[in-house]
């Protein structure tokens, strides 16, 4: 009796492995009739597949799994189908073009111009906001942006030099001085919009990123140009 049980037991224990094997085979079975299920389908095919967003979900998230000497052999689409179906979906994300636009202002009456640009040539030291006032005053209600256009449009230089070096040759000669900033953005592959803070050195036309944020505020900008202001060792303006 005894004997009987060890034996059955032994059995038991013995088929354990078995079982496990004749999965790893029947799942290897499955995947090569899955395979050449899809290459003799593929030569059927005349015109290209359409996925839906949920196949391109599911193909974009099995890209990373596979070796990409494997792709040929395996994968239905290449990796520049994977990267123009994400340009699509960010393009469709930031697509503002079905908004109801406001019209923009109306551009300013020919008299008006005419006396931004007398009175900027009359009066040398008056700038874009002391011409808006006087404008105002004469009951014509324009802003200082709209009289920085009409006097750039009829190139008139800003106070207190109507003549003298252009903006690009001021540039020019005071360039080792001057650092520019700006953000950019990244539209990350969750659809996530992060900024990046950038310094230009004009001087050495050096490109510094400060650092990346998702929600950019004014204390943390400063930090990051004090930041900067340090590695570099010099005063910046």
């Amino acid at each position: 009796m005894i004997v009987s049980l060890v034996y059955q037991l032994a059995r038991k224990l013995l088929a354990v492995p078995a079982v496990l094997l004749r999965r790893d085979v029947t799942k290897e079975a499955e995947l090569l009739v899955l395979r050449h299920e899809n290459a003799v389908l593929s030569r059927q095919l005349t015109r290209p597949r359409r996925y839906s967003p949920a196949d391109r979900l599911w193909l974009a998230a099995l890209s990373s799994l596979l070796p990409r000497r494997r792709w040929a052999q395996v994968f239905p689409v290449t990796p520049a189908t994977l990267l123009a179906w994400h340009r699509r979906l960010i393009t469709r994300k930031w697509d503002y073009s079905m908004r109801r636009r406001k019209p923009g202002r109306p551009p300013a009456a020919s008299a008006v111009r005419a006396l931004a640009q007398r009175l900027a040539r009359e009066n040398p030291r008056w700038g874009c906001r002391r011409i808006q006032g006087e404008l105002v005053r004469l009951g014509h209600r324009i802003g200082a942006t709209t009289v920085w256009e009409i006097l750039t449009a009829a190139g008139l230089d800003p106070a207190p030099r109507r003549s003298g070096p252009t903006w690009r040759e001021f540039l020019t000669e005071q360039a080792h001085g001057v650092i520019a900033c700006d953000f950019v953005h990244v539209d990350l592959v969750d659809l996530r919009r992060v900024y990046a803070l950038v310094f230009l050195d004009h001087g050495t036309r050096r490109l510094h990123v400060a650092g990346i944020t998702a929600h950019p505020t004014a204390s943390w900008t400063v930090q990051q140009a004090r930041n900067l202001a340090s590695e570099l060792g010099a005063h910046v303006d």
